[in-house]
């Protein structure tokens, strides 16, 4: 099966029900299908054809979703794009990833506009010179376009967060996001009636892969908008009725503490689910309370492996909050080894590997780096956890993170975890900075409410860590810097040091 064959079978089956909802009004799968139909033929005619690279650089918006099928009904390889992301970001994945074209939303073309390649540039806008207009594209014609795609033929490259360096373009198949898809289909009861609330960019893989695709794969409803804020989040959910809803722990956080929240009907909701970090169990608990709901979920897992990786469900948060669960969801296993390959026993510090369908095919023009992160048909997720006795999960930290300080491990993420106990703590980072005796030496720069003095957060870390891991440098900054995706940038940290 391909994408294209799913929306063609949805349409069939479910043509009056809405696949989307955006800004209040619905479209139907009757609907969406004809204009997926009447889009790839207008791509078509500007000359994409089968292996071709189309990039998407789009909000959440029905466009996102016509486009994205579209190009995959024509055996071509959709690379959607993070809107986040500056002019030079954006050139170098359309460099990298050889896209033949280019697909911009009117709403996010600042970082777009002087592109000058590649070759098919189009806009939701009014076009200028160069540019093509993406309304134009649909051809009205009762011509079908068919997809030749199988199950193991390439369909998706999603670029990683570059956290360490350059983005990597990590190459998928239709069975792997079939396989993910069905996973969490399964796992987060998705069906028919369901309403996805697709609030994150779907240019990354849980929005895109995990619940837009299951709600395709049911024949439920996405529910889309363009960002995301606490307040919309309430109000749509108010007004959609949506059922299954992702996000970062931050947008559950920041909504915590929305006033509208107190008053709010969030009752269609069936699974909050949060995933990319875990959740203390104070944090928890302040969730919970405020969005009156046992029914949050944890997801682990990586891009290169769909993503997929393990679950902790709603009813264990009680004892286990941030752990990432005890088992591998369906069609995937999931295993801590060490560096020998063999399997940790309880409380020892491993790697977590993955292996099954959802896996990547590898990481796109670069087999070395492939190489180095597939062992067989396991994949190395560079993510240091151990068991506990019980066999839960707790990612302990990543292993390019690790602190060798005196020939003893220190591992920032419980350090980290320490700073954000302190009041008036807003974010935290710590990393290793070279040291003439000891190797490394442990840093932490941080971000607060208000002014922590050097004496009053080395009093507080004394009380709940080893003195071995309490930072010997300490730095106050006004925000820590972050990529388009969220996440600390602890290699320009280490650059800032070096420098």
């Amino acid at each position: 099966m391909n994408t294209s064959d799913l929306l063609a079978f949805q349409a069939g089956k479910y043509g009056s029900r809405d696949a989307i909802r955006f800004m209040g009004k619905g479209v139907t799968y009757g609907e969406l299908h004809m204009k997926v139909n009447q889009f790839s033929q207008g791509l078509k005619q500007q000359g994409i054809q089968k292996g071709d690279k189309v990039a998407l650089f789009l909000p959440n918006t029905p466009e996102f979703v016509i486009a994205y099928l579209a190009v995959q009904r024509l055996d071509a390889i959709v690379v959607p794009v993070n809107v986040k992301l500056t002019a030079e970001e954006l050139a170098y994945i359309l460099d990298h990833s050889d896209a033949k074209a280019l697909i911009v939303h009117e709403w996010v073309e600042a970082a777009a506009k002087d592109v000058t390649s590649p070759e098919i540039r189009i806009t939701t806008a009014n076009p200028d010179t160069g540019w093509l207009s993406f309304n134009a594209l649909f051809v009205k014609s009762i011509e079908e376009v068919r997809s030749e795609s199988k199950e193991d033929d390439e369909s998706t490259i999603l670029y990683t967060s570059g956290t360490t360096g350059r983005p990597k373009g990590v190459l998928f198949s239709y069975r792997n996001i079939f396989t993910v898809a069905s996973m969490i289909a399964v796992e987060m009861e998705v069906k028919p009636e369901s309403r996805m609330l697709l609030m994150m960019p779907l240019s990354h893989s849980a929005p895109l892969h995990l619940f837009m695709m299951a709600g395709l794969y049911v024949g439920a409803t996405l529910v889309l908008t363009p960002t995301f804020t606490p307040e919309l989040l309430i109000e749509t959910v108010e007004t959609e009725k949506t059922t299954h809803f992702f996000g970062a722990p931050v947008a559950y956080l920041l909504t915590a503490g929305h006033p509208k929240l107190k008053t709010a009907d969030l009752s269609s909701m069936k699974w909050w689910i949060y995933g990319g970090a875990p959740l203390s169990k104070g944090e928890i608990e302040k969730i919970s309370s405020a969005f009156k709901t046992d029914r949050l979920v944890c997801v682990y897992g990586l891009t290169e492996a769909g993503p997929s990786g393990s679950l902790l469900h709603a009813e264990e948060h009680a004892e286990k909050a941030g752990s990432i669960g005890r088992r591998a969801p369906l069609h995937t296993d999931l295993k801590i080894v060490n560096d020998d390959g063999e399997e940790t026993a309880a409380d020892e510090v491993g790697e977590i590997v993955l292996a099954g369908e959802g896996n990547m095919l590898g990481y796109y023009k670069d087999p070395e780096a492939t190489a180095k992160t597939m062992t067989g048909h396991w994949l190395r997720t560079g993510d240091l956890a151990k068991r506990d006795q019980d066999g839960y999960i707790w990612v302990v930290d990543r292993k390019k993170d690790l602190i060798i300080s005196g020939g003893v491990n220190v591992y920032p993420k419980e350090i980290e975890e320490a700073m954000l106990t302190v009041p008036g703590m807003r974010e935290a980072a710590v990393i290793g900075v070279p040291h003439p005796e000891w190797g490394e030496t442990v840093k932490a720069v941080f971000a607060a409410e208000n002014e922590i003095s050097q004496k009053e957060l080395l009093l507080h870390l004394e009380k709940k860590l080893a003195s071995f891991k309490i930072p010997r440098l300490i730095e106050q900054v006004e925000a820590l810097p972050r990529n388009a995706s969220g996440k600390i940038l602890k290699q320009v940290l280490r650059e800032a040091v070096v420098k």
